[in-house]
């Protein structure tokens, strides 16, 4: 309960700063993508710097996830193969413990008979 207390007091002031930045930084301004083009650039853009800043973490955050998924795919491989040898393991000790009832029923005695022992020869 405290710790989903905490994590909704974090969204909150995360949420505050992002709002007061965007207030703060409403004037336009000229992103240019072409260091080349000096006098008269192509790829420029006029953006709120609002807009620039959170387009810009939205891309780290993705482009982070994507390294992360990427770094994981080895775990994930080994959970998958791990997975099919338990899955198999598995099978093979249902089938084992079936032979064995079978065999304990097949060797058992039938219930009401009783073996009669005779007595050690003198």
């Amino acid at each position: 309960m405290l710790r989903k207390f905490i994590s909704w007091v974090i969204l909150l002031l995360i949420t505050a700063v992002v709002v007061s930045f965007a207030v703060a930084n409403r004037n336009n301004i000229t992103v240019n993508l072409d260091p080349v083009g000096i006098t008269n650039p192509p790829l420029t853009a006029s953006l709120k710097l609002w807009v620039l800043a959170l387009g810009m973490a939205i891309l780290g955050v993705i482009i982070g996830g994507i390294a992360v998924w990427l770094r994981q795919g080895r775990w994930r491989r080994s959970t998958r193969s791990l997975d099919r040898e338990a899955r198999a393991l598995r099978a093979e000790n249902q089938e084992l413990r079936q032979r064995l009832e079978t065999a304990e029923m097949n060797a058992a005695p039938p219930p009401g008979r009783k073996l009669a022992l005779r007595s050690p020869a003198a």
